[in-house]
């Protein structure tokens, strides 16, 4: 069925198509998605929460999120390292470097975690099953998506110089096919149809979408998994880019995925330079496209 796709696509394409000129409204924007992120990941865990047998199944979620991450760390640094291999780049050494503030990035990494974990500790102890919740998801997730494309169309990015920076395009297929391939390696591991498990390896660290997506596609269950795999790729993308973005700067900005244009571009820009700047944004802005084309394409298969 192509609904999934279209619940995807269609909001998101439509916001990229309206231009917003007026500088309040864009924050207004700025403001509602935030907070629409944070109210739709309290869902997926009220989900979870209510979800039967969730004790039982804690141990699976466990070892299917250690089974993505390692996976997909092994062949996104391979496939990254053979494209720094191939198109070497070299990192800005002379700029002055301030420091980023990790701790205050790692606090805020742990805001979507707290967002869940409330709702599913809610779901669990407190709230009875609502009826309407699934609903009030997908609703809430087509505006997200909507506003999304709103601000993707007006964040002053040249789609046309984007696709013209080589570092960042090549980052971005590198990242997402080598992630794909993970995919196909995960199948046998994860027992899932191959197009759900691809669908799982498109995230590309968007956690507030895949997380949300794979929920409604697949049960709260593997959407748990799904946010969680992309949630842990952030962190672990704040650990390595200052360690090798000086050598391998391909493998530090492709690792952080989608995060590359927003949440691990200060730490980008901190460690690697000015000259990191524009391929971070290039790769992050068109890995936030392709994530979600990714993600409806392959569940509509179902």
């Amino acid at each position: 069925m192509l609904t999934g796709a279209l619940l995807i696509l269609a909001p998101l394409f439509l916001g990229f198509a309206v231009a917003v000129e007026n500088r309040r409204l864009v924050t207004v924007i700025h403001v509602t998605v935030e907070a629409l992120v944070y109210f739709i990941l309290a869902l997926l865990g009220l989900g979870l929460g209510q979800m039967e047998g969730l004790a039982s199944q804690l141990g699976a979620m466990a070892t299917q999120v250690l089974a993505l991450v390692v996976v997909l760390f092994l062949t996104n640094m391979l496939g990254l390292w053979l494209f720094h291999r191939w198109q070497p780049m070299a990192p800005d050494t002379g700029h002055e470097g301030q420091k980023p503030g990790y701790r205050r990035l790692f606090l805020a990494g742990l805001k979507p975690l707290l967002a869940v974990l409330a709702g599913l500790l809610a779901g669990y102890f407190l709230l009875p099953d609502l009826p309407m919740a699934e609903q009030v998801a997908t609703w809430a997730l087509m505006l997200l998506l909507f506003l999304i494309g709103l601000q993707l169309r007006n964040a002053g990015l040249s789609l046309r110089k984007l696709l013209m920076n080589r570092q960042g395009l090549g980052i971005a297929l590198a990242l997402a096919v080598s992630s794909l391939l993970g995919g196909v390696v995960l199948i046998p591991v994860l027992a899932l149809p191959w197009h759900d498990v691809l669908a799982l390896a498109s995230g590309f660290g968007w956690y507030s979408l895949s997380g949300i997506v794979v929920g409604e596609a697949l049960g709260p269950a593997w959407g748990g998994v799904a946010f969680l795999n992309d949630v842990i790729r952030e962190m672990v993308a704040l650990a390595i880019i200052p360690v090798l973005i000086a050598t391998r700067p391909a493998m530090a900005i492709g690792y952080g995925g989608a995060t590359a244009m927003d949440f691990t571009l200060p730490v980008i820009r901190s460690s690697g330079g000015l000259g990191c700047v524009p391929v971070a944004i290039a790769s992050g802005f068109l890995l936030s496209f392709l994530s979600p084309v990714l993600m409806g394409v392959f569940l509509s298969l179902g």
